[in-house]
């Protein structure tokens, strides 16, 4: 899963969607461009709700990735 985080996002918005997915149970990686920050979420995201994730201040998107897509990529 993508969450692509407003331009206008603060820190306490970026604190808060990483503490939100880590205390679920779930790995992050923060990617900061020059500007936007992308935080890819790490786990079995099926139980996350995307429109719960876009409530939260500061985000802008959220891409849930499919597992085919992935297994696809994965496998040689």
């Amino acid at each position: 899963m993508l969450i692509i985080m407003k331009r206008c996002a603060d820190e306490a918005d970026l604190d808060h969607i990483k503490e939100f997915l880590v205390t679920k149970g779930f790995d992050i990686h923060q990617s900061t461009g020059v500007n936007q920050i992308i935080i890819g979420v790490i786990g079995d995201t099926d139980s996350l709700d995307i429109r719960e994730l876009e409530s939260i201040n500061g985000v802008l998107q959220v891409i849930r990735i499919m597992k085919e897509v992935a297994q696809c990529i994965n496998t040689p």
